[in-house]
């Protein structure tokens, strides 16, 4: 089953084809922010990554909270090694 996980922008490092790196638990990916608008997101946001997309964004207790729901349905393991190896 393919989630939502809860990331942290922490980097615009193409804001013309809308890429920013995201923190997923110390792993840093580029991420595309194409479906949010360029006015709605900054660094330090959080926001939810599907399949290499930011879909929304998130607080940060929104971003706890969907942490600790996938981790007690036993599903953060398996989103986390998708979003590991997205984009090597």
């Amino acid at each position: 089953m393919c989630l939502a996980i809860p990331g942290k922008i922490v980097e615009m490092v193409d804001m013309e084809n809308r890429i920013a790196k995201v923190d997923v638990g110390g792993v840093r990916r580029n991420v595309n922010v194409g479906m949010l608008e360029e006015n709605e997101i900054a660094i330090g946001d959080y926001v939810l990554i599907h399949v290499g997309f930011a879909m929304t964004k998130i607080d940060e207790k929104q971003a706890a909270e969907t942490l600790r729901v996938l981790e007690e349905i036993g599903q953060f393991d398996d989103e986390f090694e998708q979003f590991k190896t997205a984009l090597e």
